[in-house]
């Protein structure tokens, strides 16, 4: 899967069902493999992080549909 059709998809969360926000950028660490997805904080109920941006790990995806990606997150 490439990280434009991920771009495409809603990220919602699990514990309430809430949009968190959209995907704009993606850690991948040196094997290729994707490490974190980079949200936009100005959609987002997160706000952790200090350049308005929120990183989701790829451990919180619970599961990657057809429109959108659920996450796992405890901090909500």
């Amino acid at each position: 899967m490439k990280l434009s059709e991920l771009q495409n998809k809603q990220i919602v969360s699990l514990k309430d069902g809430k949009n968190i926000g959209n995907i704009i950028d993606a850690n991948v660490m040196s094997d290729g493999f994707i490490e974190s997805l980079i949200i936009d904080s100005n959609h987002s109920l997160l706000s952790f992080n200090r350049n308005n941006n929120t990183k989701i790990l790829w451990k919180d995806i619970a599961k990657i549909g057809e429109d959108v990606i659920l996450v796992n997150i405890s901090k909500l």
